[in-house]
């Protein structure tokens, strides 16, 4: 009897890693059947506390968007161009007025460039930079952190109020309003943490743990 259960166990983990490497690999959300979800990712990262801020600065994650993917349009105008509709555009980068349906609220937030407008609408770090620097980012060289802080899975285009309210917070201390929306939130931050090789702290784990409770079949995002 112990032997097939060890079995079991064997073929599980087996499955658990062959979907994190396909993953990791950057694997096309479409194919959803390689795709874990969040309960199988959650399971694989470590749970410890936070590290020291000493040392955190936002020149450690590199230059603030960057023309990581080499398209000539930093990463902020990036963004915006995903997640934007109604755009109206200067040039085939920069974005002069759109309409954002925001994902935090579920309000339509109009976007227009210029002093005192354009932060209405803020591209968040689903996982905030202090918060993955006190969950092992330190660890990691200046290049991946600056990959961290321009990779669109770790990026949303947001109403600003509420990025600024969510400052560094993770799950355990601030969601979302839009409750209908936290599945997909949480399981974007899963999917950052596991990317990157960043921990959890226990409070966090058990808030995700709770909102995935009720979406136990919600899949990592892949991009």
């Amino acid at each position: 009897m112990r032997h097939r259960q060890d079995c079991r166990m064997s073929h599980w983990e087996i499955r658990i890693a062959l979907a994190l490497t396909l993953f990791l690999a950057g694997v096309p959300e479409a194919a959803s059947a390689a795709t874990p979800t969040v309960t199988e990712v959650i399971s694989t990262l470590a749970v410890k506390g936070r590290a020291p801020k000493t040392g955190y600065t936002r020149e450690q994650f590199g230059t603030a968007w960057k023309d990581v993917d080499g398209n000539s349009c930093d990463t902020r105008n990036d963004i915006l161009k995903r997640d934007l509709t109604a755009q109206v555009f200067k040039d085939h980068c920069t974005i002069l007025s759109g309409v954002l349906p925001d994902p935090y609220s579920g309000e339509s937030i109009d976007f227009l460039r210029g002093v005192g407008t354009s932060n209405a609408v803020q591209i968040d770090h689903v996982v905030a930079l202090s918060n993955a620097w006190q969950t092992g980012a330190f660890k990691l060289t200046i290049e991946k952190r600056t990959a961290f802080a321009n990779d669109p899975l770790n990026l949303l285009a947001v109403k600003g109020v509420l990025n600024s309210q969510k400052g560094d917070g993770d799950a355990a201390t601030w969601l979302p309003p839009r409750k209908n929306y936290r599945c997909a939130y949480v399981a974007r931050q899963v999917a950052v943490k596991a990317k990157y090789g960043l921990w959890l702290t226990a409070p966090e784990k058990a808030a995700i743990v709770k909102i995935i409770s009720k979406c136990p079949k919600q899949l990592v995002p892949t991009n």
